[in-house]
């Protein structure tokens, strides 16, 4: 009973100096809100609309000029400009006014109609790897339609019904599945993994700066006697409140996503609150941790910066992990966000048993307990260190 006073006491305390300091409303509730406004409504139409792209039509007739109403039909692209000559598309392109063009050379339709094989050229920019990417899709698809619709011509001139047509321009059929992410919706793919992973650069930053003010203020003692200098008891009571503001902002994040974006989740609500408070408490953990180990405001927030940041390209959501090098394959499972990640792919964003993530579910409730390997250089700190800017 007696630990039970002292936690209370102890965050009390801790609420009084929340909202005394402006920095941890701003830090724990309007920049991650913020985040999740921008990240949802960045990526809102799912994928990239209407890239603007142009034509080189040297040939300029019906058959050409349909080609380009095609492209500008598709759903991705977007003919904002016809070209008189490859150099000035090029130079368009390089200019970042166009992701691509299609170039079709004089004599296009003539060789077509005779069964010459024309030359039908595509260009494309990967600057921007998935604007690059799907301006690719869209004009491959356009030079791959030219060639059919010359060859359905032929054989419906030749008496060939349609399902012989189909059947000698298309021999194979594609049966094509999207699991999970039909749409193809980075919006639901992403934002899923970058305002967690900010969320947590807040929860590592402010963890650390907690433990960083009360030494550069000398409160360290003060905290510590309320507790009865019991480190376990300091740290609970220190840390409860914050975790009950990260965990409401959590909560309002998901059923935002999931309530009212609708975003998709195989997973059931327990494995969705499970992975919440995994989230909260080895982030927090993660930054005492880091304090722990370095008992310095400045030292401290900037490894938990770096760590934060370093997490958005290790996390294997923008580049896979199995198509990084060894030595960082190794590394990837040092941060939180990696296991974060694994455990919301496959429980939640696919519907597999927790059973299956156990690797990762161990690895939060590992960070979730670091902090215990460095209660006594905090209580040290506190007792002893002189802050130094």
């Amino acid at each position: 009973m007696k630990y039970f006073e002292s936690i209370w006491a102890v965050a009390k305390r801790e609420c009084k100096i929340l909202y005394v300091n402006r920095i941890y409303f701003y830090s724990m509730v309007v920049f991650p809100l913020l985040a999740m406004v921008f990240f949802t409504t960045l990526m809102d139409d799912g994928i990239p609309q209407e890239m603007p792209v142009g034509v080189v039509d040297l040939d300029n007739t019906t058959m050409t000029r349909a080609l380009g109403r095609k492209l500008d039909g598709f759903q991705n692209s977007r003919v904002i400009a016809r070209y008189p000559s490859v150099a000035e598309a090029r130079k368009a392109m390089q200019e970042n006014e166009i992701y691509g063009f299609l170039y079709l050379p004089k004599g296009t339709t003539d060789k077509l109609l005779a069964s010459r094989r024309p030359t039908i050229s595509f260009f494309y920019s990967q600057t921007s790897l998935t604007a690059g990417s799907m301006v690719m899709k869209d004009l491959k698809t356009t030079a791959t339609l030219a060639a059919m619709g010359v060859g359905q011509a032929t054989m419906r001139a030749k008496g060939l019904t349609d399902r012989q047509m189909a059947t000698l321009l298309q021999p194979i059929r594609l049966d094509l599945h999207q699991v999970v992410n039909p749409w193809g919706n980075y919006n639901m793919y992403l934002s899923t993994v970058f305002v967690p992973g900010v969320m947590m650069l807040f929860m590592f930053l402010i963890s650390a700066y907690s433990l960083g003010m009360e030494l550069k203020f000398g409160r360290g003692k003060e905290w510590l006697g309320m507790a009865d200098n019991n480190m376990v008891v300091a740290i609970l009571g220190k840390y409860l409140p914050q975790a009950f503001v990260f965990s409401s902002i959590i909560f309002f994040y998901e059923f935002y996503i999931y309530g009212i974006l609708h975003f998709p989740h195989e997973g059931d609500m327990w494995d969705m609150l499970l992975l919440m408070v995994l989230q909260v408490f080895s982030s927090i953990g993660f930054g005492i941790f880091i304090f722990g180990l370095m008992p310095s405001l400045r030292m401290s927030m900037s490894i938990c910066s770096l760590w934060a940041v370093l997490s958005f390209s290790l996390a294997g959501s923008a580049f896979p992990m199995m198509g990084m090098d060894a030595s960082l394959q190794a590394i990837t499972w040092l941060f939180p966000l990696r296991h974060y990640y694994m455990l919301y792919q496959i429980t939640v964003f696919n519907g597999y048993p927790l059973i299956d993530a156990w690797f990762h579910l161990v690895a939060l409730i590992a960070f979730t307990l670091t902090p215990w390997f460095v209660l006594s250089k905090v209580k040290n700190a506190m007792l002893n260190y002189v802050y130094i800017p």
